[in-house]
């Protein structure tokens, strides 16, 4: 695992060349202290660590699923203080982004307005490809006696935004968040195939209407 405190946009959405892996970009996005940098951590090393410092990082991870390796860099984002919504998402992190994970606080109703917000701003900019997946996870389900965000609510808004929902414990089980990330990483590869054949599909129109348009002449 490679950590980059100060994110590098040199990470790529392609597929590589000879022995070298695929590769996966995911955006974590979401307000403070709702467990983002706390997920990443106990996905990559099984480990939960409950208090971090504010550090914006780049994790690159060798991960495998389906018996392939995978080459995955997740960019655990900060959400800047005293910030306007249309400030909370740079144009930089949705284009670098292959999926998104948002995540709240089930025990906090204000982290999961803003993740209502964010989920707008992303359909509303466009910056992302329909076929894009985001994921939304209401985190801290350890702490049900303080929940503020009903399961069902967080379902109800999933499903109305065309995201994935999960609701789990990152200091609780391993698990949960690793069904998190695997399905996250399903969607990328299926998001791309569809983007792979799209092209494919264009390229027989053009040269469908090459070969008609030089029958007209």
């Amino acid at each position: 695992m490679v950590v980059l405190d100060k994110p590098n946009l040199q990470f790529g959405s392609k597929t590589m060349d000879g022995n070298q892996h695929k590769e996966a970009n995911v955006l974590l996005l979401g307000a403070e202290n709702v467990g983002k940098s706390a997920l990443t951590v106990r996905f990559l090393t099984k480990r939960f660590i409950g208090e971090y410092g504010d550090i914006e990082s780049i994790y690159s991870h060798i991960d495998k699923t389906d018996g392939r390796e995978i080459a995955l860099n997740i960019w655990d984002s900060l959400y800047p203080q005293s910030c306007e919504t249309t400030e909370s998402i740079s144009d930089k992190q949705l284009q670098w982004a292959d999926g998104v994970i948002l995540v709240y606080s089930i025990c906090d109703r204000s982290s999961f307005e803003v993740v209502r917000q964010q989920v707008q701003l992303i359909r509303r900019t466009r910056k992302l490809s329909a076929s894009t997946p985001i994921i939304i996870v209401g985190n801290k389900r350890d702490l049900l006696h303080q929940r503020a965000v009903s399961s069902e609510e967080g379902r109800l808004f999933a499903l109305s935004a065309d995201c994935g929902f999960f609701e789990i414990s990152a200091a609780e089980t391993y698990h949960g968040v690793l069904l998190v990330f695997h399905e996250i990483l399903d969607l990328i590869k299926e998001s791309k195939a569809l983007k792979k054949g799209m092209v494919g599909i264009k390229g027989i129109v053009r040269s469908v209407s090459a070969v008609f348009g030089k029958k007209r002449e």
